[in-house]
């Protein structure tokens, strides 16, 4: 991607503008363009597994996504690695302007951000993200850390900030209730297919 010569704070509009990257996932917080290289292959199993996971256990009044575009309140505009948005904000008129078919959620119509951490996302997804979506309002986020061995982090938003309300180790099947039932353990979501 060839970005523009700009003076001055990134847009909402602007990032949108930009249309998609392919090598990178592209965000903006706060007016600052973040560019976050495409994830490898133990994160994109992990997210898969997962976003199918949450999927089957999905109503009708929800949908999960991988990679959507979630604005939070037009300051930043992020791309969780899950999202379970409510079904009524995915329709053809809830899509960004001048962004093709990419869907564009509101903070208000996610029910559940998931982050996948990487060593080289692991500031961000620790403590940047988890600021912007509690003050988005955003009730459920999820962290699954993959290093040194897969856990999960369940948080719930009070007050604020997000409480944690479970942590769930690598080879210990756990049932999360909230926001979707699933059951789950992170080692198996990391780990590479049987041969």
């Amino acid at each position: 991607m060839q970005l523009p010569d700009r003076a001055g704070p990134w847009t909402l509009d602007d990032v949108l503008a930009l249309g998609e990257d392919a090598s990178h996932r592209v965000e903006m917080v706060g007016g600052a363009l973040l560019l976050t290289p495409r994830p490898g292959i133990a994160h994109q199993r992990a997210v898969h597994r997962l976003a199918s996971l949450l999927d089957a256990a999905a109503g009708d009044d929800v949908e999960v996504f991988t990679a959507v575009n979630v604005n939070l309140g037009g300051r930043a505009l992020v791309v969780p690695d899950v999202t379970v948005v409510r079904a009524a904000a995915a329709t053809g008129d809830r899509l960004c302007a001048d962004a093709g078919d990419r869907l564009c959620a509101d903070a208000g119509d996610v029910v559940l951000a998931v982050e996948v951490t990487t060593p080289d996302t692991a500031v961000t997804d620790r403590l940047t993200r988890p600021a912007l979506y509690a003050e988005a309002g955003i009730a459920h986020l999820w962290r699954l850390d993959l290093e040194p061995a897969p856990h999960l982090w369940i948080g719930a938003l009070e007050g604020g900030a997000y409480a944690t309300v479970v942590r769930v180790p690598a080879g210990r099947t756990t049932r999360i209730p909230a926001p979707l039932t699933v059951q789950l353990d992170p080692a198996a979501l990391a780990a590479p297919p049987a041969r």
